[in-house]
């Protein structure tokens, strides 16, 4: 069964995201611990509002898609240089949600 893992980048009072370091830095990085060969499609919104005159509640989603449960545990256990890269780019706790695809 496909399985997803989501980082989710909540704004906040104080909270900032640095988008260019993110994605000319971090998102090469995620290519290079993980590779191809691990997740099968990734992709990045950037919050742009929360609804009509609303700011975003997040400043981004990242989405990973992976055909098992297995290649996301792989993926999962190497993760431990994109974790400490976070501070790099955002004072915000991400939030991570694991999924399935339905």
């Amino acid at each position: 069964m496909a399985m997803t893992v989501q980082v989710i980048y909540p704004t906040g009072e104080g909270k900032t995201f640095d988008f260019d370091y993110y994605v000319n830095t971090h998102l090469p990085l995620v290519s290079e611990v993980w590779g191809h060969t691990v997740a099968e499609n990734a992709s990045v919104s950037r919050g742009l509002a929360g609804g009509p005159d609303t700011p975003p509640g997040y400043f981004a989603i990242a989405t990973l898609s992976f055909p098992d449960e297995a290649a996301m545990n792989t993926a999962l256990a190497k993760a431990g240089p994109l974790l400490e890269d976070i501070p790099n780019f955002t004072n915000s706790q991400p939030d991570m949600l694991i999924g399935v695809t339905l």
